[in-house]
């Protein structure tokens, strides 16, 4: 759980920074922000994976660059699920899912990796 909690709070990190810097992204209270990081990372895990798949064709010709669209189509799905958070355009979302990779991206190289205990049954085998 708090893995989780976690998560979202590097995401919705993420989403104000590309609501900061990007032109076209807008957030319009504090509630939205955490909410548009909650579900973002629902979309992330139920539908996203579901585009990746049916898609796949396409991200092996391009040697994966076109998961830089479907990041994008997931941020303006959010926008679209959501009132308070707009996206506008494209190029926007575009930019925008950049922005939250990238700060997802550096939260992921700090953060403490989970420590895993071998049981002394696991040790016996």
């Amino acid at each position: 759980m708090a893995r989780f909690l976690l998560r979202v709070v590097v995401a919705a990190a993420g989403l104000w920074l590309a609501a900061q810097i990007v032109p076209g992204i807008h957030v319009s209270s504090l509630g939205s922000l955490a909410a548009a990081a909650v579900l973002l990372g629902l979309v992330n895990a139920i539908v996203k994976p579901i585009v990746v798949l049916l898609t796949l064709p396409f991200t092996i010709i391009s040697l994966g660059l076109f998961l830089l669209v479907i990041n994008a189509a997931m941020l303006e799905l959010v926008a679209v699920m959501l009132r308070g958070f707009t996206v506008h355009g494209f190029v926007a979302a575009l930019l925008g899912s950049i922005v939250i990779s990238l700060v997802s991206w550096v939260a992921s190289m700090v953060e403490p990796k989970p420590v895993y205990v071998r049981t002394r049954v696991e040790r016996t085998r």
